[in-house]
């Protein structure tokens, strides 16, 4: 018998609150809209386990094509709890990273558009250079420079 195997990771989903907002902080990241889509009815509700649900979704897809960003916003059933403000340390926490080319640089567009630093930007051994910021919508969003060797 053939072994059963992971073929890839699709995508990761996020609920927003506003499509509207979301999709421009992304591309401002470097995500590309891919397109969006009304999902709705009782098929997708048996998936989701919430009934019959109206959701409007985007998919943002990275510069590489191979990972994507699904931005979920729901119009029915209403959202029912808010995890944005939640401490990292939260069980469940959904943090999504990023590389960037310049963490310096990325982090003063964001917050040109109204991200927040969480804690600050720090340096790994030689690897790497961190920090965590929160979207205007209160997404927490890791970034990741890679600092080449001499």
């Amino acid at each position: 018998m053939a072994e059963n195997k992971l073929i890839r990771m699709d995508n990761i989903g996020i609920v927003v609150e506003s499509l509207d907002n979301a999709i421009p902080f992304f591309i401002e990241i470097g995500l590309k809209l891919e397109g969006r889509a009304i999902v709705e009815g009782e098929w997708a509700g048996r998936v989701t386990g919430l009934g019959n649900q109206l959701v409007e979704i985007a998919m943002m897809v990275t510069p590489d094509g191979h990972s994507r960003l699904e931005l979920s916003q729901f119009l029915n059933p209403v959202t029912i709890s808010d995890h944005r403000i939640a401490p990292v340390n939260s069980l469940g926490y959904l943090r999504v990273m990023f590389t960037v080319d310049s963490i310096d640089e990325m982090v003063s567009r964001l917050i040109k558009h109204g991200a927040q630093l969480v804690g600050e930007v720090v340096q790994y051994q030689n690897s790497y250079r961190l920090c965590y910021i929160r979207t205007p919508e209160g997404i927490l969003i890791g970034l990741a420079e890679q600092l080449h060797s001499q």
